[in-house]
């Protein structure tokens, strides 16, 4: 018998998809749901079976070939986090309507809170507007039991079903026992039928009806129906959860002394929700609260304002998690019990995230504001982020945005005859995921701005996945290479020079020739090349060693700690002077360049050129 494998939720989700017979994976990789592909690249291994995984440009690709697959007959699947989920939005939307031959899941993993995300959006709502039923797993062991329910849903109805974990799902541990891992013995056999899977409007409006059909047949599917926890409870009030919530909800009901008093329905299809479900809790109860994260997707669907209390009604929270603290309380109201005084939330302390000592976007940001100090400056999603301590970022929207908005404040400022510094930043990843098609719109437009590429050679904020430009696939497996000068100058650009950003001085002048360039011709592109410092991998391309110290011309007027933050240079409030954390210093070596004063010197040496 198989041990027991104590398992993060993706990997969970990655070892069902292996269990199941998955033969193709894809995904761009997102907080919560990067370590998903990365799993089934082990589990993969481990098991020994056959099986393509990918990661994909972006979101939009990653979905194409995982569905492509699954017209072939295979089974298939493509995951992502809940913002990569509108990028694919128009496959998905779609492939509603044509449908699917082999199983095909689209795993898009939710970020109530959030914790790393732009919005707390819920996929559910997704899944609503493109007409495909939503599993929502309470925990590891049954995400991964939910992905064999997934596959059978999808080649039953013929059609793609979305799994929807959140972060407590996908970033927690469960001891689970793994299962029999199938051989399908599938082969690709595409059956060509153009009236379905190259269907003009005139058939789109058939196949839409058939997709109704689909729904009305699956919201009344056994094997998905809501699931009684509590059948000996008698009350006449009642309990609806989904997602995690239900497992909060579980204990708290067990704690309070309320399991058997209070009936508890757990919700795994929250759309459709189960016509049959409907019609029996509007008939057996008189007061419902429904606990969800984080749209009214469950709540809406029932349609009785007068005894359903929930997100749309401001019995729940509409917006947040739902923290089990919070399904206390809200509980605890339901069931007229008394509440327990909310504790006031701890001050948070210690210093504020920030970019890694040695990080090279650092000098980055430091370098643009040097040769650009009253411009502008749109970013990116990625760890540079953090670039907003540095005065370096003013704008953050989504994922290739930085390039979009570098070029929409070149215009309305051109408008009124206006010239200003505009620099952009952007991830290497990011910009081969979704910066190529702005910046070629900002080619053809004419927009003034100079675009920074910071290529630190891996997908630093999700774990260190590969980029197009280094020729390594998601199991370490050799692919072909994108070259990104050759990419930034087949959009149009006339002037891209690649830089070393922790060569600070001549960093800066790149910059500012940069900058004069996009003055007078258009975009001008600077990739800002040097690797992260976290990454294991790129180890041996690291320059360091250049050991640094604060001599005694320091004034304790803390530019250096303010306006470069790096962490290893720290205040000392005591002696009114910065020193060098000698356990964080990386060597890098940059802000020997950084203090007006010249006070930080490298070992055994004098005052350096001030900046």
């Amino acid at each position: 018998m198989s041990a027991r494998v104590l398992m993060l939720g993706n990997e969970a989700i990655a070892r069902g998809l292996v269990e199941c017979g998955c033969s193709v994976a894809a995904s761009y990789p997102g907080t919560p749901a990067s370590e998903i592909l990365s799993a089934a690249v082990q589990w993969r291994k481990a098991c020994g079976v056959p099986m393509h995984i990918q990661w994909a440009v972006n979101e939009k690709v990653a979905m194409e070939i995982a569905y492509t697959a699954s017209l072939t007959g295979l089974r298939s699947a493509v995951s992502m986090k809940q913002v990569g989920l509108n990028v694919a939005s128009d496959p998905l939307m779609s492939a509603a309507y044509t449908g699917v031959v082999g199983g095909f899941l689209v795993i898009s993993a939710d970020d109530p809170g959030p914790h790393s995300s732009q919005t707390e959006q819920d996929s559910r709502l997704m899944a609503m507007m493109a007409k495909v039923p939503v599993l929502d797993p309470a925990s590891p062991a049954h995400a991964r039991d939910l992905v064999e329910i997934g596959y059978e849903l999808s080649e039953t109805f013929g059609i793609p079903v979305m799994l929807r974990p959140t972060t407590r799902v996908c970033h927690a541990c469960q001891d689970i026992l793994p299962g029999e891992v199938r051989q399908l013995g599938r082969k690709a056999d595409f059956r060509k039928t153009p009236a379905r899977w190259a269907a003009t409007p005139a058939f789109r409006f058939e196949l839409h009806r058939e997709l109704a059909g689909k729904l009305r047949a699956i919201a009344a599917w056994p094997r998905t129906a809501p699931l009684r926890l509590n059948p000996h409870a008698a009350s006449r009030r009642a309990v609806v959860a989904s997602g995690v919530v239900s497992a909060h909800a579980v204990d708290v009901l067990l704690e309070a002394g309320l399991w058997d008093s209070v009936p508890i329905y757990q919700v795994v299809q929250p759309y459709p929700l189960h016509s049959g479900f409907i019609a029996h809790i509007l008939e057996a109860y008189e007061e419902i609260l429904v606990l969800e994260e984080t749209a009214p997707v469950i709540e809406m669907q029932i349609l009785d304002r007068q005894r359903v209390r929930g997100r749309m009604t401001g019995a729940v929270p509409e917006a947040g998690e739902l923290l089990p603290e919070i399904v206390d309380r809200l509980i605890a109201e339901f069931a007229g019990l008394p509440v327990k005084a909310e504790q006031a939330e701890a001050k948070g302390g210690g210093r504020r995230p920030t970019l890694c000592a040695g990080c090279p976007h650092r000098s980055s940001f430091y370098a643009i504001k040097k040769a650009a100090p009253r411009g502008i400056y749109p970013s990116d999603i990625g760890c540079y982020t953090l670039g907003l301590n540095l005065g370096g970022v003013d704008t953050v929207l989504c994922m290739g945005a930085a390039v979009s908005q570098a070029a929409g404040f070149y215009q309305a400022y051109h408008l009124a005859g206006e010239e200003i510094d505009i620099v952009a930043t952007i991830g290497d990843s990011t910009f081969y995921h979704a910066g190529v098609p702005p910046l070629i719109d900002a080619v053809v437009q004419g927009a003034r701005f100079v675009l920074v590429i910071l290529d630190n050679s891996t997908t630093a904020m999700t774990g260190y996945q590969t980029t197009p430009a280094l020729g390594i696939g998601a199991a370490g497996e050799p692919t072909g290479i994108v070259d990104m000068e050759t990419l930034v100058r087949g959009c149009g650009v006339g002037f891209c020079k690649v830089g070393i950003p922790s060569r600070l001085p001549e960093f800066v002048g790149l910059l500012k020739e940069a900058v004069a360039y996009s003055h007078a011709h258009g975009p001008a592109v600077v990739i800002a090349r040097e690797p992260c410092v976290m990454d294991r991998r790129l180890a041996s391309r690291l320059k360091t060693g250049r050991k640094a110290r604060v001599n005694e011309e320091c004034d304790g007027c803390r530019h250096c700690t303010e306006q470069f933050e790096c962490p290893a240079l720290v205040y000392d409030d005591g002696g009114n002077r910065v020193f060098v954390d000698t356990l964080m210093c990386t060597g890098c070596g940059v802000c020997l360049h950084v203090c007006p004063r010249g006070a930080i010197v490298e070992e055994d040496q004098g005052v350096v050129g001030k900046s």
